[in-house]
């Protein structure tokens, strides 16, 4: 296939994709036990937040509906749900590994224990927020640490030391479990370690907006210097690129997505696994095309986990319960196809 023609076949594809969100964000806004039609959500968002005043057909409640509670988890949901995949494309292109997840260096274990304590403490929503979001730094931090111990600047001695410290952090996650009060914080830190985006608020999605914006947009400027990360070391310093703190700025970028999104929705398995790996059936490798994708993806998935979480059920259901049953599917579904391809 021509290299233009291959080109614009992406960027239809990308756009295609971003239509399919922008879709999925509607139909998440209007779904529910008070089903609302999308025409309705629609006006009811070209009202609040453009000049046009098209004329009302939709009551109060609707807008209530849309606007003040379906709004803040549908945003935070494609907010996270971007930032996880996004996050772990970019895991995968730097340690090489198409097995690698969010988590691997001990950020989704560290974020977990800092919202266990904060809970513990009994402190307000922010506060917990804050505190696992200090706590994916520091096990970052420790993971980093440990691997620089070793005098060793390798992509395993990374991923080992990530690995020690998961478990550490999670030993200490099991802890605060066992002291909790079984009515109230033991519930709590359970139903928050198993991700929600119930009860949230415009003010928490701002709140880390601005991080995970900045670390996206760094992200997407430099993906097509990330390919490079897949040759050997001295392949890509020949072209000009400083392996070391190239890989440095990506993990820092993909790690500070990945505490930002912990840190408002708690623990949510399989996005950043599964969703780069969609991405690459429709786009290839090409981390140019890939990071986008997966971005889109990603956000386009969790609005429909979240959809699902609220309708399934009388009672909410936890995302990573829904995304461990869809995300095991679907990577039986990926191995099987790509066996096929072979």
């Amino acid at each position: 296939m021509p290299t233009d023609i291959q080109h614009r076949s992406r960027v239809a594809l990308l756009l295609a994709l971003a239509v399919l969100a922008l879709l999925t964000c509607l139909v998440a806004l209007g779904a529910g036990r008070f089903s609302i039609p999308l025409d309705q959500v629609f006006l009811i968002l070209v009202n609040t937040w453009t000049p046009l005043q098209p004329e009302q057909s939709w009551t109060a409640q609707m807008a209530n509906v849309v606007l003040n509670v379906r709004l803040p988890r549908t945003l935070a949901a494609l907010l996270v749900g971007s930032a996880l995949a996004l996050s772990g494309a970019v895991y995968q292109g730097v340690f090489r590994n198409p097995l690698v997840s969010p988590d691997l260096l001990g950020v989704t274990s560290g974020a977990c224990v800092g919202a266990s304590l904060a809970i513990l403490a009994h402190l307000g929503s922010a506060a917990v927020q804050l505190a696992a979001l200090a706590g994916g730094g520091l096990a970052v931090c420790c993971s980093v640490g440990i691997s620089r111990l070793f005098r060793q600047n390798s992509n395993i001695t990374l991923v080992l030391a990530g690995i020690v410290v998961a478990a550490l952090f999670n030993s200490i996650l099991s802890l605060c479990q066992y002291l909790a009060n079984t009515y109230d914080e033991l519930p709590a830190i359970i139903f928050w370690t198993l991700g929600s985006v119930a009860n949230m608020k415009l003010a928490d999605v701002a709140a880390v907006t601005p991080a995970i914006l900045a670390a996206t947009l760094v992200l997407l400027v430099s993906r097509w210097r990330i390919n490079l990360l897949s040759l050997e070391e001295g392949e890509a310093q020949t072209l000009g690129v400083n392996v070391k703190r190239l890989r440095a700025l990506t993990i820092v970028c993909a790690t500070v997505l990945t505490a930002c999104a912990v840190s408002i929705c708690g623990s949510i398995g399989w996005v950043g696994l599964i969703i780069p790996h969609l991405g690459r059936l429709l786009t290839g490798s090409d981390n140019r095309w890939l990071l986008p994708a997966s971005c889109l993806l990603g956000g386009t998935f969790l609005m429909l986990v979240d959809t699902l979480a609220r309708n399934l059920t009388a009672s909410e259901i936890p995302l990573s319960i829904i995304t461990g049953i869809v995300g095991a599917g679907l990577f039986v579904l990926i191995v099987v196809k790509r066996r096929m391809q072979l």
